[in-house]
């Protein structure tokens, strides 16, 4: 019982501070940590548990970055409304496939996601479009494919998130981390409760991740406050431990296959 919980803290403390630092990013490790560092051993409880576990954490960071004024509520809500339901609809998916196979896919994502965290984003150079019919629009669009990955695969999304926010409106990169929380925490939430139905969460090991990702989540927000530039450093060094994550799961996932 008690040898899982430090570091089932440690893990939860990384993705939290992620989340409040890039808004997103730490979801991605949730699944691979519980399952290689903790030692949960079936795919799909780690996928569902680190769903509820990023969910709470996502909140916890919303409530923070509202508190800093960081959050873009209109686009925010059109974004977690819509997406939750490409959530739902998207882990319901997830479920009827394999366990190792799911594995395998997630571990190709990362490698894509990497990819893209490689790309130096810019910040807007023109101010924030006008919330109309739309920007709303474009925004569920987006939110509706996000939602479907992210549920899918377990996962928060904020990686999609974040840029899909900047795309679709326009806003400045701290607003896009703050907005993108209401919609990792939703997505989180639909996808944990779909799990949860089939008696796919470990709760124990869920609260001890929750635990640990709160206090990483308040010092990843603080610095997210005190840097308005200078991301792409931070963009690279976590490329780069998604890369690493990607290519044990590929190995742990096609091992199993080849046997």
């Amino acid at each position: 019982m008690l040898h899982s919980l430090v570091p089932a803290l440690l893990s939860g403390g990384l993705v939290g501070f992620s989340l409040g630092l890039i808004g997103g990013g730490g979801s991605i490790l949730a699944t691979p940590l519980l399952l290689y560092v903790v030692g949960v051993s079936q795919p799909h409880i780690a996928i569902g548990t680190s769903a509820l576990a990023v969910s709470v954490n996502a909140f916890a960071n919303l409530i923070g970055h509202a508190k800093s004024g960081n959050v873009r509520w209109r686009c925010a809500i059109v974004f977690a409304a819509v997406g939750t339901l490409g959530a739902l609809a998207g882990s319901t998916l997830g479920k009827l496939v394999d366990g190792q196979r799911l594995l395998f896919l997630f571990g190709l994502l990362m490698i894509v996601v990497g990819a893209l965290m490689l790309r130096p984003r810019r910040e807007a150079a023109s101010s924030e479009r006008p919330v109309d019919l739309r920007t709303c629009l474009i925004t569920a669009a987006i939110a509706f494919v996000t939602g479907m990955a992210s549920g899918f695969f377990g996962i928060g999304g904020g990686f999609l998130i974040v840029p899909a926010l900047i795309l679709a409106t326009g806003m400045p990169m701290i607003n896009a981390i703050g907005s993108s929380l209401l919609a990792v925490g939703s997505f989180g939430l639909a996808t944990a409760l779909n799990y949860a139905a089939s008696g796919l969460i470990d709760w124990r090991v869920a609260f001890e991740f929750i635990a640990g990702g709160i206090g990483g989540g308040i010092v990843g927000m603080l610095l997210a406050n005190r840097l308005s530039s200078g991301k792409n450093t931070l963009n690279r060094i976590f490329a780069a431990l998604i890369f690493a994550v990607a290519i044990y799961v590929l190995y742990r996932s096609a091992a199993v296959f080849s046997h």
